[in-house]
């Protein structure tokens, strides 16, 4: 493993400006609210303010990184670190650094590479998903167009690869290993299932790959680089897989319970833009097992959703149907046994807040 260096990086236009003003980590510290499921941390005298102080550092990090002396490039690449975000697979990383020693400067460097990693996604999920909205804000294909968001994406993630190649040949082989599932987690979502696969196992199994290998990828990362018992590794990457699918399928939940969530996607965003979401899976098949209730709906979900008249109607039916609740169980399902995988662990603050991260992820506010 190579040390993390400092970059200059003018040859390409990277870096800031000599007249843009250094970001100090203090001060972002003190603006830092950890996720919820996270309260553990900060209510520990001695983690709390590390944890707080290295994502402090991870924040300082990213705006340096996706700094560019280029205007265009600088301001497209700025767009969703400043919207803001949870930062949850960063925090990932640097709590799972504390099963060993959380001190040494790879741990940021590897949280950074996941963060810009997963924001490389974003731009591209938006203009795959022809987006309007992304943390409350016009996604960047609707401000400079689909061309500009997808190579803003794809710069975003050159970054993320300088850093990761500076962690050695391990770092960079889970991150292209990674990227690879996202990829195809991406592309089978755009074919759907084939006609011989199971339409809610083929879904899981996208989410898997888009949602799941990153915030996996997030703790095993933070387990290498603090040097934490290589045993350590499978828990945190089995314990990612399934909280992150746990994750997507709340979000699903979310969609049709209709309350305007804090990220400004309003209710039956999903529906309205046809992207198949684990209830309306669950219609299909309930009607295709001859339920009449469900047939009726789905005849309203598959129809003209333009209005917001037409929308309201069909959340409100889908948030009725016993779909719905089922799909609350499959998700609480996948929670429980990203808690039960964290057995192995060390009793501590670090367990502790995983198994209450997991929890936190199908409890939101719905």
């Amino acid at each position: 493993m190579t040390k993390p260096a400092e970059h200059s990086w003018t040859h390409a236009g990277h870096g800031m400006t000599d007249a843009e003003p250094s970001l100090n980590t203090s001060a972002i510290a003190t603006g830092l609210q950890l996720p919820a499921g996270f309260a553990a941390i900060a209510e520990d005298a001695e983690l709390g303010p590390a944890i707080t102080n290295n994502l402090a550092k991870v924040e300082k990090k990213l705006r340096e990184a996706i700094a560019n002396s280029d205007p265009l490039a600088d301001a497209t690449s700025r767009h969703l670190v400043e919207a803001g975000g949870k930062r949850i697979r960063p925090l990932l990383t640097l709590l799972c650094a504390h099963l060993g020693d959380a001190s040494l400067p790879a741990v940021v460097q590897a949280a950074v590479v996941v963060e810009l990693t997963h924001l490389a996604t974003l731009y591209h999920d938006d203009v795959m998903d022809s987006a309007p909205f992304r943390r409350g804000a016009p996604t960047a294909h609707e401000v400079w167009g689909n061309s500009v968001a997808v190579l803003t994406g794809d710069l975003i993630f050159a970054r993320a690869s300088i850093l990761v190649s500076e962690l050695g040949s391990r770092a960079l082989g889970i991150q292209a290993r990674t990227f690879e599932r996202l990829c195809l987690g991406q592309l089978h979502e755009t074919v759907g299932p084939r006609p011989d696969e199971d339409p809610v196992e083929h879904y899981l199994s996208v989410i898997a790959d888009k949602t799941g290998s990153l915030v996996a990828a997030s703790g095993q990362l933070g387990a290498i680089f603090a040097q934490a018992d290589p045993a350590y590794e499978a828990v945190l990457v089995e314990y990612g897989e399934k909280v992150g699918v746990a994750f997507q399928l709340a979000d699903d939940v979310i969609d049709v319970t209709g309350v305007k969530v804090k990220s400004g996607k309003s209710p039956g965003t999903d529906l309205r833009e046809g992207v198949p979401t684990l209830p309306v899976l669950l219609l299909r098949k309930a009607a295709e097992d001859g339920d009449q209730s469900a047939v009726a709906l789905l005849k309203l979900v598959d129809g003209d959703l333009s209005s917001d008249e037409a929308l309201a109607e069909a959340v409100a039916g889908l948030r009725a149907h016993p779909v719905t609740a089922e799909s609350w169980v499959v998700a609480r399902k996948w929670a429980n046994e990203a808690i039960a995988a964290l057995a192995p662990l060390p009793e501590g603050v670090v367990k502790e807040s995983l198994s209450n991260f997991a929890l936190a992820v199908v409890d939101r506010a719905s």
